[in-house]
């Protein structure tokens, strides 16, 4: 008991180190509580591992117009058939295309009515032929390319996730070692570990419009996160 006094100071730094509010306290918390001799301390401890670029993913907008929604589909359906034989001569995996959509645009005193047609296309290819992409396929009429992204293996999804919950542990552990020694105790036993999951954040992009002369090798490498919540016995 004499070390409860302890408890809400550390908690209170703790927090501070984390960066995220502590959970209201439940009665399996006062359990482990009851267990343990010295005070508790919880942390949060993260980490990210950046891996190599093994695909790009990429997406294009294609469109095509005419007087009337059968028209602009048939204009569409011929500029997709270019843009697929463009994209097979690149050797691109997971090749897929929406289906497509119309809508009109009304007259007015300068233009005519005219329908435009247009679909998504998205696949992967491999970095080497990101140049290509660009030159070749951003083109074609009625493409427009977007942002690639990069992608890791995923073969190395397991090995990255072991990785990253050890350091992420390791981290959380570095914490509470830290506070256990402010507070006069030398050991901590881990009690409770709450894992966050691994994030794989939004893809760094490149825009493929500015991409002239651009050399993949200088896209950002992909980059995993993971967070761990831990709670500590301090003795």
């Amino acid at each position: 008991m004499a070390h409860c006094s302890r408890l809400l100071p550390l908690l209170a730094a703790c927090t501070a180190l984390a960066g995220m509010p502590l959970p209201p306290v439940t009665a399996a918390d006062a359990q482990v509580q009851l267990r343990c001799d010295g005070a508790l301390i919880e942390t949060r401890g993260s980490a990210q591992l950046k891996r190599r670029t093994s695909l790009l993913a990429f997406s294009l907008g294609l469109e095509a117009e005419a007087a009337d929604a059968d028209a602009a589909l048939a204009a569409l359906q011929q500029r997709l058939a270019t843009v697929r034989t463009a994209l097979q001569r690149l050797g691109v995996q997971d090749l897929r295309a929406t289906s497509p959509s119309t809508w009109t645009r009304p007259a007015d005193r300068n233009r005519p009515a005219v329908t435009q047609a247009n679909l998504q296309v998205s696949g992967q290819l491999v970095p080497a032929q990101l140049q290509a992409l660009v030159r070749d396929v951003g083109k074609l009429p009625g493409v427009q390319l977007a942002p690639v992204s990069t992608q890791a293996d995923p073969k190395g999804d397991a090995a990255a996730r072991r990785q990253l919950l050890r350091d992420a542990f390791a981290d959380a552990r570095t914490q509470a070692l830290e506070l256990a020694s402010v507070a006069g105790f030398s050991r901590v036993t881990p009690l409770e570990l709450r894992l966050d999951g691994m994030e794989r954040p939004l893809p760094m992009r490149a825009m493929a419009a500015a991409a002239d002369g651009f050399n993949p090798d200088e896209l950002p490498w992909p980059t995993d996160r993971l967070g761990i919540g831990v709670r500590f016995c301090a003795t």
